[in-house]
This record gives structure tokens, sequence and C-alpha cells, in this order.
């Protein structure tokens, strides 16, 4: 088979014309081409007057080898690559050796259970948190009535913050195995929709990874695996070697039993500080890290649509419009848009008791009112939490606690309009925007919880987004405050072994650990940690 990239068609084409314009592009007669198959569709949305439909397709010609040698200096003609998933080991037959652990049920930790089990490791997986249904009951009761459960919520439990988001299942690493692939067939088995392995920028939406993280459950326990709910590691075991460094020998657990494991998947998620903490006073390796605070940001979607797609907005093949923005500015601090979710909402993500933390999520339809982002400045460390590995996690305390107490202390979120953001004054009512965070919204001066050079970099980008995207600066646009969990504030280095640097064994991954950034690259990291743990179980 061969590989066509690149061709582009008018975007209410007829089916006839995928195989008509694959002759045309290729030169051959219809009776030439025996099969083909969309292998990703995207849009080319740059003139809103003729937007374009561009697909990679793989195709079965009658003479592949011709077409191959006439367009050898084609890089959009090509040998379809191999994109199915090889296991790098597998248990020997009756394997009976000591269980790797994994300590998370996010993306990451979910795919290298998943994997682990796959290949006959039969692994532990540990959460604090509870299975899905039950941790979205002990969401809403955030949203719906101000009650906060520090275990269970948007950060911990089953499937990981990426459950209450907006599902987007892209991203922007190097992904020469296709582990990407793995990752969409793997949610397609667990009852995702097909679309999501052709689609450009394939999403899924909160209600769907509900379900597909409980059939993913149910998968790795018919392969083996276990899980262990409501069970939160409060220490690490390690043996001390000659030169230094340690070595994993087991787990304590808040309830005062030991779990031996000398295999242990780190995957923690951005937000367990406590467990940061823990790591950082027995001696793992880590450091600070970049990333970004700011706000969520709400324009009604009908705006974001016809600034995006113009007359075409609203068509059911480009669903609705999404955008991504950045601005350098004059201080040398970027402004950029974070987490875009078209037809969605902003929720309450906090994970810790008198604090206000915002996210965005959305549905598979992305159908409701307003569409949001976050609106965001990067932060560095060396300029603006110095202090070691564990100061981000105090800076980022400091902005959410001031955020509850802007709210109301009641975890309401403080908001403001651009308009009156701009001007510096503070909000005394919201208007024609109506923001969608529940509990509530309280009009007031984000100012008040949030550095002043963010304050100052994001009335500076504000006018430049509006020239990109109309209205994107009006007056009457909504931001509520804080968005500071946008990636982990600290990296627990690990070596090419992907385990960590000083102790052996331990194996850090996924966002916590500051190797990913969204489901997708999340899970592919997973796989790469379940390779590791099996290719150093099998070489002991």
């Amino acid at each position: 088979m061969l590989r066509l990239s690149g061709l582009t068609l008018p975007l209410d084409h007829a089916d006839e014309a995928i195989p008509l314009a694959i002759c045309a592009r290729l030169a051959i007669d219809r009776d030439d081409l025996l099969d083909w198959e969309v292998v990703r569709r995207g849009n080319d949305a740059r003139r809103k007057s003729a937007i374009l439909l561009v697909y990679t397709l793989d195709l079965t010609l009658r003479d592949e080898a011709e077409a191959l040698a006439r367009f050898a200096k084609d890089h959009d003609v090509r040998p379809r690559p191999d994109t199915g998933y090889h296991p790098v080991a597998h248990a020997p037959e009756g394997w009976s050796g000591l269980r790797p652990v994994v300590i998370g049920a996010g993306p990451c930790g979910l795919f290298a259970g998943l994997i682990l089990a796959q290949m006959g490791f039969r692994p532990i997986i540990i959460d604090r948190g509870k299975v899905v249904r039950e941790r979205t009951r002990d969401t809403w009761g955030l949203w719906r009535r101000s009650e906060l459960n520090p275990d269970s919520n948007v950060q911990f439990g089953e499937g990981g913050a990426g459950t209450f988001s907006d599902g987007k299942l892209y991203c922007r690493i190097k992904d020469p195995r296709f582990l990407g692939r793995k990752v969409l067939t793997e949610f397609v088995k667990a009852g995702a929709p097909e679309d999501i392995l052709t689609e450009a920028h394939p999403h899924i939406g909160t209600f769907r990874l509900v379900t597909m993280v409980e059939s993913m459950r149910q998968t790795i326990e018919a392969l083996g695996g276990e899980y262990r709910w409501q069970t939160r590691v409060d220490d690490v075991a390690m043996d001390r070697r000659p030169d230094g460094t340690f070595a994993m020998r087991g787990l304590h657990m808040a309830d005062g039993s030991f779990l031996e494991a000398d295999h242990v998947v780190l995957a923690i998620g951005h937000s367990a500080r406590p467990t940061f903490e823990m790591l950082h006073a027995r001696g793992v390796h880590m450091e600070a890290k970049p990333f970004s605070i700011g706000v969520r940001i709400e324009h009604p979607q009908a705006w974001v649509d016809e600034a995006r797609y113009g007359k075409y907005a609203k068509h059911p093949v480009l669903g609705a419009a999404a955008y991504s923005l950045t601005h350098h500015c004059d201080s040398g601090r970027t402004v950029y848009s974070f987490c875009m979710c078209p037809g969605g909402r902003v929720v309450a993500a906090t994970s810790e008791e008198g604090r206000v933390v915002t996210n965005g999520m959305s549905q598979y339809s992305r159908a409701e009112f307003n569409a949001n982002s976050g609106l965001v400045v990067s932060i560095e460390p060396e300029r603006d939490y110095p202090g070691g590995p564990l100061a981000g996690i105090e800076f980022q305390r400091k902005w959410e606690s001031l955020a509850y107490v802007a709210g109301g202390s009641s975890y309401a979120a403080p908001g403001q309009t651009v308009g009156d953001f701009m001007a510096g004054r503070a909000s005394t009512t919201l208007g024609q925007v109506e923001p969608s965070y529940k509990p509530g919204v309280t009009p007031t001066d984000l100012a008040q919880c949030l550095p002043a050079f963010a304050v100052e970099a994001m009335r500076e980008a504000l006018p430049a987004f509006g020239r990109q995207i109309k209205h994107y600066d009006h007056p009457d646009v909504v931001m509520t405050g804080v968005e500071t969990r946008t990636s982990s504030p600290l990296r627990i280095t690990r070596g090419k072994d992907l385990q960590s640097l000083n102790v052996a064994r331990l194996f850090p991954g996924g966002e916590g650990a500051g190797y990913a950034g969204g489901i997708l690259s999340a899970a592919i990291d997973g796989i790469k940690l379940a390779e590791a743990v099996a290719q150093s179980i099998m070489t002991r």
C-alpha cells in the first residue's frame, strides 16, 4: 500500500471526488486505483471564502512500484508505514515474579497498566481516588453544592484530570512508532467513536471518557491486573546501594499496610502535591520546571465560529470552531491560549481546601453556548519562583488561595469583564457573556489574585488577539480566575532507561513527572514506561 498526504478538496465535495482527485494527483486511470482509505482528515480555514478539507489516505494501486518510482522525490507519496503496535516483551508462561505497581489511574497510569497487562505482567494499579462514577458524583458535589472531597475530584480518581476536559486526543510530540495510534485504537475498542482514528484534531468529551475508562479497567482486570481504589501512598521504601543511589523496595500506604514492589510506575498527575513533597523529602531527584498562570476566558461559541469560518460557520463537517493564539510581549513574557474547549464550560478544578482553580471541559457534541480557553502567561523558576523543586507548588497555592478569598471564600470564582480588566477597575456586574463556572462567579478585580507581571502581559495580549479573532477582546467577554495547573511545576528527572536518576526501578512519567501535556502524550508516555518496566523485569 501507498500513503498519499496533503490531498485537498472543497468542503462540500461529493464522495466520488476523493478517488477522482487521487487519480488526478498520481496521473493514473481510475481502474488503476483498487482501494483507498482515509487515514486523516483536517481542514485549512486560512481562506474563509474557500475552506478546504485536507486528506491523508492509504491507497492500493495496480502498480505501486511504478508510482513510487515516478514520485521518488515527492514526500507526499511514500510506502504505507507499519502503524501496528509491537510489544517489546512478554512475560514467560506461568510467570510468578513480583508484580509491577502503577501509582495513578490517569491516562499515563491507565496505559502503563494496560500494556503491562497485555504483556502478561498482571500489574497492580493504585489510586487515592475512587472509580470514575463515584468520583463524578464527588466532583458534582463541588460544582453543585460547594463541597470538596480532597481525595476525589477533578484531579484525583479513575481517569485522571483528563476525564473532566475536552478530551483532546492530539499532541505535537514526535511519534515514530505510532504509539498514538495504539492509544486511539484502544480507545475505539473501549467505546470511543471511530472518527478519532481519522480526524486531525480528535476529541471525546467527558461523558464518553467515563464509559471508556470503565471498559479499559475491565480489560486490564480480565488480563490479570488488579485495581486498588482509595489507596494513598504515604511513603516509599528504598534500599541504599554502595554508590549512594537507591533501589525501590516497596510502598507504605496511608492505612498502615506495606506493599512490596521493586518496579513502580509513578503516574501521579500534576496535582499530587503531598506525594511530590514526600518524594523530595526522601531524596528522589527532581527539579523545578516552567509552567503558566492566568485565567479562563469565555466567548459565545457563535462569535468564534464566525471569526474562524465566516459563511461556513456551523457547517456540520467543521463543527464548533477552535483557535490557538500566541503573543510575545515587550517584557519578554509569552501569553497564549491553553486547552481551548469549543462549546464547553469552565469548571472548578481545585483539589485542596480553601483554594480556587479553574479548568475547561466539553462534551463530544461541543454543543454548549460558550467557548472557553486558558489565557495564560508563561513563567520560569529562575525569575518567578526560585527556591528549589517545590517552590512552584507554593507559588500556585498562593494565587489559588487569593482567588478563593476574591471569590467570596465559598469556592465561587473571581470574575471580571475584559472591559473592566483593561481599564483597571473592578467589575461589579457582568455583561452579555454569561459565565459557565459552577458553583458561581463573583465580579471583582482579578488583579487581586494574579501576579502583576501576568496582568500587564495579558493586557498587552488581549488587543493583539482581538485583531486575530474578532470580538476576542470585546468588553463583555468574561474572565474567570485562576488557571494555575497548566502543567506540573516540577520534573522528576529520569534517565534514558526511564528510571529515576537516583532510584532504580522507579519509573516517573506522565504530566505529574513533567513528561507529558494532555491525554494523548500522557498515554504514550505510559506505554513507554510499561515497556521499560517489562524490559527491566526480563533482564534482572
